[in-house]
């Protein structure tokens, strides 16, 4: 099923209108400033935090997937929402899809991951996004400019058709490896909003000059540097992002896209770990944590600027949250007068 339809012009129904102040469904969205992000898949049994899309489906065994813990974590330590890794840079399939045999549905635990967060989610009254990448080092049509684009909209069609309920959040990644208007981003944009009207949708590596060479922007436009009036690169998106690093104690809210004004929110994504990795690994928990007051401070400079933040907690390869990950996210959530109480899950 789908869930809601915009009445639409003949190519692309919806685009992204301008304007200096948040849209109703920028608003609607503020509410989660919290959040959990949750990077699991092939990659956690490897050890590594990217890989080429040659590793075996089979490597892929999580002993079981303890979405509950998850979620539950979340809810403890008062976040609003998690989002998970459906697909990332290596293009392993976290959901039961149709599209790619590289993924859950040939693998050694055919679960599908999104489903079972999703009812997760619905269970503890917690919201789900989703990551997706746009790199995909595996799929054979990747290449092709057009044929990717046809291929990218079948996987986002199944992942938000319905059938896993509401996404608040689709987080973009991997834009750097075409040129920016290689990914077609009106044509997704266009998807994702007729598909789930309130989802929000964002690119990394969001503001700065929009180029036709693949590749990241300046330094200059790293989030703290970013200006009032600064380019979009990443056009559309409904909010701002470039991890791990941190906006400005004033952030700029209005960015420009050929001669208009858009209102983007900012959502600061970091690591458990002092080390920034993403997946879990053998070393994995050797790493040092991150400092909690200096994250709660972080928290408060982001919440008064109406952004968000997101600490990512990766998944063993039991398919459990690790114990000094929640622990120190607990800490965290205490400091910040948002913890909800009740033993480690």
């Amino acid at each position: 099923m789908l869930f809601h339809f915009f009445k639409h012009s003949e190519n692309y129904p919806i685009v992204q209108q301008p304007g200096t102040l948040p849209t109703k469904e920028q608003q609607a969205h503020a509410q989660y400033w919290f959040g959990m992000f949750l990077h699991f898949g092939i990659n956690t049994f490897h050890n590594t935090d990217w890989s080429d899309g040659s590793l075996p489906t089979d490597s892929y065994r999580p002993e079981t997937i303890d979405t509950d813990q998850w979620v539950k974590t979340a809810l403890q330590a008062g976040m609003q929402y998690v989002i998970l890794t459906a697909k990332h840079h290596d293009g392993f399939c976290l959901w039961d899809t149709d599209t790619t045999e590289y993924g859950i549905r040939h693998s050694a635990n055919t679960t599908d991951v999104v489903a079972t967060l999703a009812a997760s989610c619905r269970k503890y009254g917690v919201k789900m996004g989703l990551y997706y990448s746009l790199w995909d080092r595996h799929e054979p049509c990747y290449s092709d400019d057009r044929a990717y684009v046809d291929y990218m909209e079948r996987q986002l069609k199944e992942l938000l058709d319905g059938q896993y309920g509401e996404v608040i959040e689709l987080w973009l990644d991997g834009g750097w490896d075409k040129r920016c208007e290689d990914w077609q981003l009106n044509r997704l944009y266009s998807l994702v909003k007729t598909m789930q009207p309130g989802c929000q949708f964002g690119v990394n590596l969001t503001i700065g000059k929009y180029n036709h060479k693949k590749g990241n922007p300046s330094k200059r436009y790293l989030p703290e540097r970013q200006r009032k009036n600064d380019p979009i690169r990443m056009f559309p998106s409904d909010f701002r992002l470039w991890d791990p690093y941190m906006c400005a104690e004033n952030d700029p809210k209005v960015f420009t896209f050929q001669g208009r004004q858009y209102y983007l929110p900012f959502e600061h994504t970091i690591c458990s770990r002092q080390s920034g990795k993403w997946f879990y690994s053998d070393a994995y928990e050797n790493g040092a944590l991150i400092d909690a007051a200096e994250t709660v401070h972080k928290m408060k400079i982001l919440k008064n600027n109406q952004n968000r933040m997101v600490i990512n907690l990766p998944p063993d390869r039991s398919g459990r949250l690790i114990l000094s990950d929640q622990e120190n996210l607990f800490q965290i959530a205490q400091l910040a007068n948002l913890y909800q109480g009740g033993n480690i899950v």
